[in-house]
Formats: structure tokens, sequence, C-alpha cells
């Protein structure tokens, strides 16, 4: 069977790329199981600066398998011991895990959405700190056509990026939507043609991933922390950052090469 996750470091960049192409990449045990783990190594791995997360072949991510679910749905009643509700609760909260850690991990993460991403998979797209689209890039949050509520922190994302009236209206009529309309309504940071879309990704994340990491930490902490909390909070936390980020090796060569017209050499310390 082939890898679900395939991984590749390129200019301290980590491609983690969810490879069922066959199934528009739709998730499965092995795909979220290595997903989480490469996630969990890289956030405290000093040789990465950034996390791409893509997907092989014309999709992104489908989401949740729904020939699984059929099969799932169908042998209700088999023989074997039943799972508890706490089982599968515990059982998707492993899996939700990458989103939590796309959302908090003191590393940049981009989502280079090459195709359609749904459901889940557009919940893990957006758990992500950036997303590039492709022109080829559809969005939409299916959970309705098959009669879920909806998982992956994916009611919390919505919100926060395009608004709680679209973010209803996305969930409740289940419509599909283009690249273009994701970056206007706020959903897609940057659309790409996809000629180009894997260069234009790379590019991104090369120059974020080479740059001053230990400010970026700080950064991605207080725009985290900006979602929730009070403006007076905020002040405290950008004070302590500031102050801490200005005793670094990298603002140190920053400053320098600022003064001698030259772009910065950032070494993460």
């Amino acid at each position: 069977m082939a890898d679900h996750l395939l991984t590749e470091l390129k200019d301290r960049v980590l491609y983690l790329t969810l490879n069922r192409p066959d199934k528009l990449n739709a998730m499965s045990a092995e795909m979220m199981g290595g997903l989480v783990d490469n996630l969990r190594r890289a956030a405290t791995n000093p040789e990465i600066g950034a996390v791409v997360l893509t997907g092989a072949g014309r999709g992104f991510c489908s989401g949740g398998d729904i020939g699984g679910m059929r099969e799932r749905n169908e042998g209700a009643g088999a023989a074997g011991a039943p799972q508890t509700i706490e089982d599968l609760v515990a059982g998707l909260r492993r899996g939700e895990e990458a989103s939590l850690m796309l959302h908090e991990m003191a590393k940049v993460t981009i989502a280079a959405v090459n195709g359609p991403a749904a459901g889940a998979g557009l919940s893990l797209a957006m758990a992500c700190d950036i997303r590039i689209a492709s022109d080829a890039a559809r969005f939409g949050t299916a959970f309705a056509k098959v009669g879920f509520s909806g998982d992956y922190g994916g009611t919390w994302s919505l919100t926060r990026l395009v608004g709680s009236a679209k973010a209803r209206e996305l969930y409740f009529l289940a419509d599909v939507i283009g690249a273009d309309e994701a970056l206007r309504i706020g959903l897609a940071n940057r659309v790409a043609p996809a000629a180009s879309f894997r260069d234009e990704v790379h590019a991104t994340a090369a120059r974020i991933a080479n740059g001053p990491s230990i400010a970026y930490s700080y950064m991605k902490a207080n725009l985290n922390a900006a979602i929730n909390h009070e403006f007076n909070e905020l002040l405290d936390r950008e004070a302590w950052g500031q102050i801490m980020t200005g005793r670094t090796e990298d603002h140190r060569e920053a400053v320098k090469a600022f003064l001698e017209k030259r772009p910065p050499t950032f070494k993460g310390r």
C-alpha cells in the first residue's frame, strides 16, 4: 500500500502531502496519524522553518472517506465488541490534533490548496496560518450533504476568517465556491495560476522558512491570542515579545543588514 502521507524537506520548508489521489486525498487513519506525528516532530526541529500542507494529484483533501463511512454504517451490528461513544470521540480527537498543531505550533503553516478542499479537508486548510489557492481550487464545508455537524475545528476557523453570517451560510447550504470567491471573502490569502502554483507556493514558503523564526513564533502566538484576548492583554504580550526578540542574534543581524543595504541572514538565534 502506498504511503498515505508524503514528506519532503526543501530549503527549510517541510512539505506534507496528503497522498490518496484516487480518492481526492480523503482522510484515512494512516494519513492522520502520520500527519499528527510529523507535525509534532516539525514543531521542535530547528531545521524546519515553515510547514506546507498540500495534496497529491488534482485535489487538496475531500475530507472523510465516504466509502469508508458506508462500509462502517452497513457493518453496524456485526460481530465484535462495539465501540462506546467515548471511544469514538477519543479516536476523532486524536486525528483533530492535526488542526490544533497547525494552528498552535511555533512555525508558520501554509495550506497549498491545489484543488478541491471539502469537509474536514477544508478544516485542515483553515487551521493553517496562510492559504494559497490554485485557480483550480474549490472550497466547500460539505458536512450538511452527508448529515454531519462538522469537525476538525472548521466552525471555529471559518467564523473567524469570514465572519459569523457567511460561515453559517457556507455550513448550512454547503455550497461550493471557487478560488476567486474564497479570496474575496477572506478564506484564501492568495490565488495563483495552476501552471505556476507550486513555484509560487515554494517561493512564499521558503521566504518565511528562511526569515526570523523566533520573531515569527512570537508573532503567531500574539496573533492567535488576539482572537480572544483583550487589547490590554495583547499590549503586555507584545511588550514581552518585542523585548525578547530584541535580544536575539537575528535582530542584531537584521539591523546591521538594513544599515549595510543588504539582505539579512537569519539563523534562528
